[in-house]
């Protein structure tokens, strides 16, 4: 007995299953996951950009672009580096459009979701930047949410360890008998593998990436891009030592997996907009660039509300020195103007 409660308390198991069915609707941990994670970046980002003097709601109406656009960047990508699994002789092409079974690459998400979000904040007259910042904190801990997904769906881990945190893998059956590590239910708790769980450790990094661009925005007041760009170099320089821990199948660039290149070229990316973004000055003042008036797609005209009253010129071009003249002048003016005083020739 103590030998077992030993070997239970050296690993760590998996989730007997990672969908259940009500009826004929499958509700998957996956996507409850992506969900949750959806849910708190809008929540956490919302308070943030209250906090820099934006208005309430904005995030949600951000949200709205940056969302749909972010699930497709992220699934685009999927598709593109690990086409293998959905391309070629015995495979379902149309199994690429099944996101809810897996596969979001977060740099297609970001991507494709940042087009999305300028989208949104070109049509509120909102800074990116700003947003951006506002929104990083969130997004980090929505990925970390997110990994939870992949602990459900046995996915995401690296070669076999005697660590104590191992995470124990399961054989998983279909009810007709078939394997199936996605759809399938653990009958026999026998591990077939004890492995490095890396989904977890890009968990507990994302939530201490949350943490230290949180603490250096309060602390430098950081602006213009510099909070976004920091969760970038602080997350991509994780997922560069953890993708090469890695054991699952992927595409491979000189025997490297491929997004072992893309973390070092995007960290490199971030780290020189986060250095060159300090020329640009102190962190933007929201609620100013909004009561000025003045946003990216947007500049003060001629008949600009925002135009000073005491203006000397008037829209028509006259001066307010003619408008402050004397009536008796203007009424001689008027008389002469009149159809009456006119003369043919």
């Amino acid at each position: 007995m103590g030998a077992v409660l030993d070997a239970l308390l050296a690993t760590i198991p998996s989730p007997d299953q990672g969908v259940w069915h009500l009826g004929p609707l499958p509700i998957r941990a996956y996507a409850l996951c992506i969900i949750a994670g959806i849910i708190v970046a809008i929540w956490w980002g919302e308070r943030r950009w209250v906090e820099r003097g934006g208005i309430k709601g904005e995030v949600t109406d951000i949200a709205v672009w940056a969302v749909p656009f972010g699930l497709v960047g992220g699934r685009l990508y999927h598709v593109i580096t690990d086409n293998q699994k959905y391309f070629g002789p015995g495979k379902d092409p149309l199994a690429a459009l099944e996101i809810w079974n897996g596969g979001l690459g977060i740099w297609g998400a970001i991507a494709l979701g940042a087009v999305g979000a300028w989208i949104g904040c070109r049509r509120k007259g909102i800074p990116l930047p700003a947003m951006a910042d506002a929104l990083a904190p969130g997004i980090v801990a929505a990925q970390a949410i997110g990994r939870l997904g992949n602990y459900f769906n046995q996915e995401l881990y690296g070669g076999d360890t005697t660590l104590p945190w191992g995470l124990e893998i399961y054989r998983r059956v279909t009810q007709d008998g078939r394997e199936d590590a996605l759809a399938g239910v653990a009958v026999d708790h026998t591990p077939i593998q004890v492995v490095h769980p890396t989904f977890l450790y890009e968990l507990l990094w994302n939530l201490g990436v949350a943490f230290l661009i949180v603490w250096a925005d309060r602390k430098f007041r950081l602006g213009h891009g510099r909070v976004f760009a920091l969760y970038v170099a602080g997350y991509t320089a994780g997922r560069f030592w953890i993708e090469l821990m890695r054991t699952d199948e992927a595409t491979l660039i000189f025997g490297t997996r491929v997004n072992v290149f893309v973390s070092a070229i995007v960290f490199f990316g971030a780290v020189a907009y986060f250095i060159i973004a300090k020329s640009r000055g102190e962190r933007e003042d929201v609620a100013a660039v909004r009561s000025s008036g003045v946003t990216p797609s947007s500049t003060p005209s001629s008949t600009s509300p925002l135009r000073p009253l005491n203006d000397d010129t008037s829209t028509d071009g006259t001066t307010e020195a003619a408008e402050e003249a004397p009536a008796g002048d203007v009424a001689e003016k008027d008389k002469k103007d009149s159809p009456e005083s006119v003369k043919p020739e």
